[in-house]
């Protein structure tokens, strides 16, 4: 977006609605002549998970090895239920039937909060989640999910995979009796919705807002009241009145969980998930009990849900954007003033969360060294 806004040539005003200066003429203007590719945009069509579909309601084979997955996120929820109903179909595809792990609704075998503990005891076989949501018990997964003004995601998943990332997150997992890969991942969020425009930083005092994973306790500093809940939840503490504020996904995502209707003023840079990762949490035992080959026929679904996730994140936004916009909704970026309040307190978080837990300083240690030797690369390839 930001971009955008550069090549109009109005990058120069910065914190005024965005809806009435860049993004309202650009949207007139196209859709009109856009309908019909947008309803595409906002349904892709999946062949292969069709086909898969239609095997797992026609099976040739038992499979070898069934797995019962819990779900943080529900099949309908664009984005973050694709990728977590991709594990089941994804998975017989590849295996050719001897895999099955079976995609189950939100809260059907647990609640979603205890699933990590769930999926250590072996009551539950696998779980589709974030990181973030087990960072109250284990700080350092927080840094896994996503990371206030922190990398975009090439640069995540590099340090993921090839700067001691996986080791670590991996090594987390161990000890719990848990066995944890990445498997997808997401464009830059949205900041959030607010029922009143935020002018200044002092605005946020007295907010009751939704805020998930490190981004609350960078809030909490500025007076705004936090409160962890989850998809299903959040709806409805809007229309009560419970919360004043939300954040929760991207444009996609927000727009099908129908915010608009509750919240007017839709506030963009997403500062505190600039890039989102998600994860496959197995029992450790019964991972172990997989051959090789079924090992490996799992990551590389999780490999090609990333690859999917950031495809389909991207590719989905502008049309839920324009939407967003027919109904009345203003979008907003972020004065500069308060992105650098937001940014100076996130590093003081930063450094009171690694000097309180062993984990979350290595962790956090581990990228930050990363990333100052990223940005040699970063700042001469990027335009």
């Amino acid at each position: 977006m930001r971009n955008i806004v550069i090549g109009i040539g109005v990058g120069a005003v910065i914190g005024i609605v965005l809806g009435a200066t860049v993004i309202a003429p650009r949207m007139e203007q196209q859709q009109a002549a856009t309908s019909e590719s947008e309803a595409t945009a906002e349904e892709p069509r999946d062949v292969a998970a069709d086909a898969a579909r239609r095997l797992l309601t026609n099976p040739i084979d038992e499979p070898a090895v069934r797995l019962k997955m819990a779900s943080a996120f529900g099949a309908g929820t664009p984005i973050v239920g694709t990728l977590a109903t991709r594990v089941e179909t994804e998975t017989w595809r590849v295996s050719g039937g001897d895999v099955e792990i079976a995609f189950h609704e939100p809260g059907a075998l647990v609640p979603v909060g205890e699933m990590l503990d769930a999926v250590a005891a072996g009551s539950v076989d696998a779980a589709f989640s974030s990181p973030g949501f087990w960072s109250d018990e284990v700080p350092a997964l927080a840094l896994f999910a996503a990371v206030p003004f922190g990398p975009g995601t090439e640069e995540y998943l590099a340090w993921f995979y090839f700067g001691g990332g996986r080791e670590l997150f991996e090594d987390i997992y161990d000890e719990r009796g848990v066995h944890g890969l990445i498997c997808g991942a997401s464009a830059p969020e949205a900041s959030g919705w607010f029922r009143r425009e935020i002018k200044t930083i002092d605005d946020l005092k007295g907010l009751k807002m939704r805020v998930f994973g490190l981004a609350g306790k960078v809030l909490s500093r500025f007076g705004v009241e936090t409160r962890s809940l989850t998809e299903g939840d959040i709806f409805v503490a809007l229309e009560s009145g419970d919360i004043d504020a939300a954040e929760y996904s991207l444009p996609a995502v927000d727009l099908k969980l129908g915010f608009q209707a509750l919240a007017r003023h839709y506030y963009f840079p997403g500062w505190h998930q600039p890039a989102s990762l998600f994860e496959l949490i197995i029992n450790r035992e019964k991972r172990d009990a997989l051959s090789s080959t079924q090992k490996a026929q799992i990551e590389a679904v999780c490999g090609d849900n990333v690859r999917h996730g950031l495809a389909e994140s991207e590719a989905t936004q502008f049309a839920a954007l324009k939407t967003l916009y027919s109904e009345g909704v203003q979008l907003h970026r972020w004065p500069t003033g308060i992105l650098e309040a937001l940014e100076k307190s996130w590093a003081d978080v930063a450094n009171e969360e690694a000097g309180a837990d062993t984990g979350f300083r290595r962790v956090w240690r581990s990228l930050k060294t990363f990333r100052a030797d990223y940005a040699i690369w970063r700042e001469l390839s990027r335009l």
